[in-house]
């Protein structure tokens, strides 16, 4: 294993790393084309072949692979953060009614649905388009797709790369939750930590309201990696590629097995980009039935769209710049000031940076910044962190138990399933706090903003 030199897990990032996290990390390390480091974030535990929290480079001319472990089973999981005009003390009398009529909207839970059902010409336009065709079909605003990471489009897309299984997987999921970690939330600015800043991002004052959206690519997108995963260990033995472990199972990038995968991951993307565009609009349409204002009035504007986890071309260096596959599992863009990839908006701020918290606990909205594009491949943490299994969860914590213990704490919550509201449980996660305070002294994200939650839908 090529392990010196590769990792990065320090003490300042990582105060407490368990050893299969480092031993997949070194498994990362050993891919073939791996460029120097290879980065662990503060919120980092064990996943499947790459840690969650683990970022690196491959060189494509360097015979570089792409490895669908290393992205990860749920294709651009991500996080969107809306503001509105309301306060507390306007959302909190009516937070019950509120919450409920976005659980009756959000198809949360295994197996969740939608009320939309696409076709197969359908699905394969939002594989092809993400966030621009369910848009140009009546779920949001122009602008919106201003303020998503790619525009809410991965341009390398293409619907022949996806079996027809995950097609038929994805065409009764778009604008929906899911399960596991994802959540509808409704939020309240509690501290700000830059006031010129955080208005030009939207926040302007303490208890103003906002709203998280953590989901993904749901079944379409598992069953792309599902389907590249079983490829790929005869298309490694194909190469001569010796995995460390073959759940790190990959192609080079520049292979058609490699295109493939990456042309397939990014229609995953697209569609996750989508469905959290969908219930964008859903929650506008609440929000209007719940408060008899139209969104515009209340403001329910879109700040930021942030992947997860996803693979990405991207230049690094200088003399010239390269082009490097960036791959980010349970890791977020942190673009700094400055970059043209970002809207005209943020440019001179850098990055809106989302990072959830748990259920019971904080999220932050932070900045990317210069030193991330130069130290971590212009990335950084993207949540708290599991500090437990699941399993170990449901066995330490009763879901109704915890339900009314949230709500004396003022956080109302509705739940597809009382187990999976245990396995998500604040004890079951790191200290969000301890998670940003060190990606922020490291200098690669700034924190702008802190918001707390006092409604939950859960999946």
């Amino acid at each position: 294993m090529r392990v010196p030199g590769k990792i990065i897990a320090t003490k300042k990032l990582i105060p407490q790393v368990e050893s299969e996290v480092l031993e997949q990390l070194a498994n990362t390390a050993a891919l073939p084309g791996v460029v120097e480091p290879v980065w662990a974030m503060p919120d980092t535990h064990v996943g499947y072949g790459a840690p969650v929290g683990a970022v690196f480079a491959t060189d494509p001319d360097q015979n570089g692979v792409i490895s669908p472990g290393a992205v990860g089973f749920d294709i651009n999981c991500g996080i969107r953060l809306i503001t509105t005009k309301l306060e507390e003390k306007e959302v909190k009398p009516k937070i019950e009614q509120l919450v409920d009529q976005l659980f009756s909207i959000a198809g949360a839970g295994v197996g969740g649905r939608s009320n939309l059902k696409l076709n197969q010409k359908e699905i394969e336009a939002v594989a092809n388009q993400g966030v621009k065709w369910v848009i140009d079909h009546g779920f949001g605003r122009e602008e919106d797709r201003l303020f998503c990471e790619e525009s809410g489009q991965m341009s390398n897309a293409k619907p022949k790369d996806v079996s027809s299984f995950a097609f038929e997987r994805g065409k009764r999921q778009l604008g929906s939750l899911g399960s596991g970690n994802h959540y509808l939330e409704v939020q309240k600015v509690i501290e700000i930590f830059d006031p010129a800043k955080a208005k030009t991002l939207g926040v302007f004052k303490k208890d103003q309201i906002a709203i998280m959206i953590h989901c993904g690519s749901r079944g379409f997108g598992h069953q792309i990696a599902t389907d590249y995963l079983q490829k790929f260990g005869s298309v490694a033995q194909k190469y001569r590629i010796k995995l460390a472990d073959r759940q790190l199972a990959c192609a080079p990038i520049n292979s058609k097995e490699g295109q493939a995968y990456f042309s397939a991951m990014a229609c995953a993307a697209n569609y996750a980009f989508a469905n959290r565009q969908v219930l964008t609009a859903k929650i506008r349409q609440v929000f209007e039935k719940v408060f008899k204002k139209s969104d515009q009035e209340m403001g329910l504007d879109l700040i930021y769209d942030v992947a997860h986890n996803i693979a990405k071309l991207e230049a690094y260096f200088s003399n010239p710049k390269k082009q490097l596959l960036v791959h980010r599992k349970g890791a977020t863009r942190a673009f700094g000031p400055g970059n043209s990839a970002l809207p005209e908006k943020y440019r001179r701020l850098g990055q809106p940076v989302l990072i959830g918290g748990s259920m019971e606990t904080f999220s932050y909205l932070m900045l990317g910044t210069k030193k991330a594009e130069e130290l971590t491949f212009s990335s950084t943490c993207h949540g708290s962190g599991r500090t437990m299994s699941r399993s170990m969860a449901k066995k330490m914590v009763q879901g109704r138990i915890l339900e009314q213990e949230l709500k004396n704490k003022g956080i109302y919550i509705r739940t597809a399933s009382y187990a999976g509201l245990a396995e998500e449980a604040g004890i079951a996660y790191k200290n969000i706090d301890d998670v940003v305070d060190a990606v922020s002294k490291t200098g690669i994200c700034l924190p702008i903003a802190k918001l707390a939650p006092i409604g939950n839908v859960k999946g």
